[in-house]
């Protein structure tokens, strides 16, 4: 597929426009070749096939909707060549510059200094550094080749003159470190001027220059989500490769700790982005390797990243990872924020294409140690060496390139892994900040903002304040949970007599990482050593484990199926169906009961529908349990009723949309039920199709407005003809636009505004904080517009704070001051600037993207769609703003107990358990 955003053909392209692009199908066998002028609303293009050329012609509206059997089939979204990017980094005019120090902020006591500022079209846009056996300093430029500096003493900048270019010829370096005697540097050329992959870069004869380079591994890869850093064992005997989603797989040794039953596992049709991004990119998306120092032993350590950039291992021997987002998917269900990920052996993290990402409770895949927000993740370090403070040297480093910040992150050890916090460290507007290290010798860490062709700068952070910058100990922290982990992990990739019976105990441990590496070591055992007792075991909690490994080692998932998949195995379909009906699951606790759906969907995806009898008693069996106490349980049972035909399913998610308070709980039941077709009244009918008139005035991501028009095609798709006669109405009818604070507030229609004080309010809270209502201060929450920028629970924007820890952060006077008088105190991250160009125009809003000379400002925090690229060498004045992007009076049309409701709410963090609530009503939906 060529370079360029993707988008399905429709009414904005243009009479004569050329549509070229090119679709490769992993595993099917083919490519989808379009090519053509745009003609009278429509275009031709060609699926060629190993059987020869079938021609089509596509209207106007029809490529990536489901009216495209092409998509419908194969899940395949039309993409569209843009404008050639930028080739070069634009000359250092107006605000296209290296971020000036007065507008970076760093934590107190420290002190960042720019110490060159990169002449980009000379040296490029670097990205990447390390230190090699001397301590001088490497940095790579993304679209070109290395340079070695030694770093100055503090305080003293860097010159032309002490930048040197190495003389070895290559190119394209997005990661490097160096290791065994040599420089070992990831590749990932965008302009497949050389293959990307893993190289070993070294000094042939001896005369201090690197000059030699070898291609240990070559790694298929385009754009942006390729090959990145190298990343040395915790043991020392080999290196991890970190890559994203647009490298193809390797071949992947047989001792891999990842079991490589790669699967999609929808039980409903997954849609593919709405704009076509990854359109047909199958599991198992970004992988990270364990590769020998040859290069000639390549294993899977784990899978399903988006867009891995960087890793990094602590001094316990673990390795963690900054995860990205997917920018398009804001304000969906399936949206998941930039993410801090332990990465244990033979993980999965559950990126797949479009809205088949897996949410973190989900029991094939692990959750993130931390969600950290929207942004673009790229450099990770640990802090030892550093000559900072205690708390610092041991402190994860994560960058976000795109919202410019570098955050601290302190990690926790808890059972098996860790918990986490983070704190902003350095952040500037604009910082497109590309990779960060400790020199080990002057103990201060560099970092390099740069990347995507923007204006670079190399700079230093040392801390000058009074604490002690005394070495902390070194020592590994020993963890009883953690051994045990290990010793499971250790029969991973291999066969071991031993192994089923060192597993077993520990199918159902509390510690979930625990759970996961006992269930990854019974997947690498002979199938039949184990599956009668998967099938025969009484404890519950085991047997759905064992129940969950079952069907993924012996079913196969339709889109990964191929000419040499054996046949669906149906008797073990029936084995594993009986099994799972088997099981009482009124006396699971929650996270079993989710195994057990979860499961149960893997099953009949990968092993296909069964007989009438059986969807019969899997109804009865599941049906009493929606709704359930928790939107996660409503999620899973929802879809499986639904694809199982359910009676009832229908009535039960209009019920659950008309109540849930968020966009994405209300997306999510919509989706799920798009193709029923039991169970319907004209009366349920008419209020789902009305709920699409409602969710016209949703906002999100740019690929939003598409995901609805896919739901809503396929539910209309599910009409009978005299269903859509009747319903003709309903179906023509127009939404009303709507503001996003007015769509969420409709419920304060009417009312009147009351300027409330703090002093009034603080005063209330002070004793009313008792019995309070949890529905009504979720409803607030909702209605006051809170999560049309907010993220809350794992639901709501992400164009605000987090709010669910706020109740740790803030007394209730504290958050009731943050929300009456907004701009008294401002988030650094979510701070906005103003811009004021050359020409005069002026624009505020919060800086989300960088490319070449352009920056992208989003001007309206409660659709993060409304963007404005404006050219950085045309920016006269840039100033970060003293006003909240939050508006005032948001508690104006609320009662005084409606309030506190809503305090109550958020200090609890969303727990109907907490003690606010007392003996009030707590509802049944926490």
């Amino acid at each position: 597929m060529p370079n360029g955003s993707t988008a399905p053909l429709h009414s904005g392209n243009v009479e004569g426009e050329n549509i070229t692009f090119k679709q490769t199908m992993p595993g099917q066998g083919f490519e989808l070749e379009y090519n053509g002028v745009l003609k009278d609303g429509a275009i031709e293009f060609k699926r060629v096939t190993p059987n020869g050329t079938q021609e089509f012609t596509a209207k106007r509206g029809e490529i990536g909707t489901r009216k495209d059997s092409v998509r419908a089939k194969q899940n395949v979204g039309a993409t569209r060549s843009r404008a050639p990017r930028q080739t070069a980094v634009g000359p250092a005019i107006g605000e296209n510059k290296a971020t000036p120090v007065d507008r970076i902020k760093a934590a107190e006591g420290f002190q960042v200094e720019l110490l060159y500022s990169v002449p980009g079209q000379d040296q490029g846009s670097w990205v990447n550094l390390c230190t090699d056996d001397k301590g001088r300093i490497l940095v790579s430029d993304q679209f070109g080749g290395l340079y070695r500096m030694t770093p100055p003493p503090s305080g003293t900048p860097l010159h032309g003159q002490d930048i040197e270019s190495v003389p070895a010829k290559i190119r394209g370096v997005n990661g490097m470190v160096w290791a065994f005697g040599a420089l070992y540097v990831g590749v990932n050329d965008y302009e497949q001027k050389i293959p990307s992959g893993l190289y070993r870069v070294s000094d042939s004869d001896g005369d201090d220059h690197l000059d030699k380079v070898e291609l240990l591994r070559e790694i298929k890869a385009r754009g942006d989500h390729g090959v990145h850093a190298v990343v040395p064992t915790p043991d020392g005997q080999s290196l991890y490769l970190v890559t994203g989603n647009n490298t193809t797989p390797a071949q992947i040794a047989d001792s891999s700790p990842v079991r490589q039953v790669w699967g999609e596992d929808h039980l409903l049709p997954s849609m593919p982005d709405g704009l076509g991004h990854n359109a047909g990119v199958l599991a198992p998306g970004g992988i990270i390797y364990r590769v020998s120092p040859d290069g000639k032993t390549c294993e899977a350590f784990a899978s399903g990243f988006r867009n891995v950039f960087d890793a990094a291992v602590n001094r316990d021997g673990e390795l963690f990872t900054y995860d990205a987002d997917m920018e398009r998917d804001f304000n969906t269900p399936w949206y998941r924020p930039t993410r801090i990920c332990h990465v244990s052996s033979g993980a999965d993290f559950g990126w797949r294409n479009g809205t088949g990402k897996r949410p973190p409770f989900y029991a094939d895949n692990l959750p993130a140690v931390l969600d950290v927000g929207p942004g673009s993740p790229t450099g990770m370090t640990f802090g030892y060496g550093a000559r900072f403070p205690a708390k610092y040297q041991n402190a994860l480093y994560a960058l976000d390139w795109s919202w410019g910040k570098l955050y601290a992150v302190h990690l926790e050890p808890n059972g098996s892994t860790y918990t986490a916090t983070r704190e902003e460290f350095v952040t500037g507007a604009p910082l497109p900040i590309s990779d960060a290290i400790i020199h080990p010798q002057d103990g201060a860490m560099y970092f390099t903002i740069g990347g995507r062709r923007v204006q670079s700068g190399l700079y230093q952070v040392t801390y000058v304040g009074g604490e002690s910058t005394t070495p902390v100990d070194s020592a590994t922290h020993v963890s009883k949970d953690r051994q045990l982990r290990h010793s499971l992990e250790a029969f991973h990739g291999r066969n071991d007599p031993k192994a089923v019976l060192a597993a077993w105990p520990y199918l159902d441990h509390d510690d979930r990482f625990i759970r996961w590496a006992a269930r990854t070591t019974i997947e690498h055992q002979p199938t039949a050593t184990w599956a009668d007792r998967a099938i025969s075991e009484t404890n519950s909690g085991k047997k759905l484990a064992a129940l969950l490994a079952l069907t993924r080692v012996t079913g196969v998932c339709p889109q990964h199926r191929n000419n040499k998949t054996p046949p669906v195995d149906a008797k073990m379909r029936s084995k594993l169906l009986g099994a799972l009906v088997s099981v009482d699951a009124s006396k699971l606790k929650q996270r079993q009961l989710l195994t057990l759906v979860r499961t149960l969907q893997i099953t009949l995806n990968r092993l296909g529908r069964p007989d009438k009898a059986t969807t019969q008693r899997l109804i009865q069996q599941l049906d009493p349990l929606l709704p359930s106490e928790s939107p996660e349980s409503n999620w899973l049972l929802c879809e499986t009723l639904a694809f199982l035909e359910s009676p009832t399913v229908a009535a039960k998610a209009i019920a659950l949309i008309q109540s849930a308070p968020t966009q994405e709980e209300q997306t999510q039941y919509a989706r799920s039920i798009r193709m029923l077709k039991a169970g319907w009244t004209p009366q349920l009918r008419t209020a789902y199709l009305e709920w699409f008139l409602t969710a016209a005035n949703y906002r999100g991501g740019d690929s939003f407005a598409r995901f609805i028009e896919f739901i809503r095609d396929d539910a209309v798709d599910s009409l009978g003809e005299a269903e859509t006669k009747m319903l003709a109405e309903v179906l023509e009818r127009k939404p009303q636009r709507r503001s996003a604070l007015e769509n969420l507030g409709r419920i304060f229609e009417g009312r009147p505004s009351t300027e409330w004080t703090l002093d009034e309010l603080s005063a209330a809270a002070r004793h009313g904080l008792t019995r309070r209502d949890f529905r009504v201060g979720r409803q607030m929450f909702a209605a006051a517009g809170c999560y049309a920028c907010h993220r809350f629970d794992n639901q709501g924007g992400i164009t605000g704070p987090d709010l669910t820890s706020a109740g740790r952060r803030y007394s209730a006077p504290d958050l009731l001051d943050q929300v009456i008088n907004p701009s008294k105190v401002i988030n650094d991250q979510y701070s906005a600037v103003q811009v004021l160009t050359q020409d005069g125009v002026s624009c505020t809003g919060v800086v989300v993207n960088l490319h070449g000379d352009a920056i992208t400002i989003n001007t309206d925090l409660t659709d993060p769609s409304q963007q404005v690229r404006i050219d950085r060498k045309e920016i006269e004045e840039l100033m970060v703003s003293k006003l909240s992007p939050m508006p005032v009076g948001l508690l104006n049309r609320m009662k005084k107990e409606e309030i506190l409701d809503l305090v109550a709410y958020i200090i609890s963090g969303g727990n109907p358990k907490h003690e606010m609530y007392g003996n009030g009503t707590t509802g049944d939906d926490g």
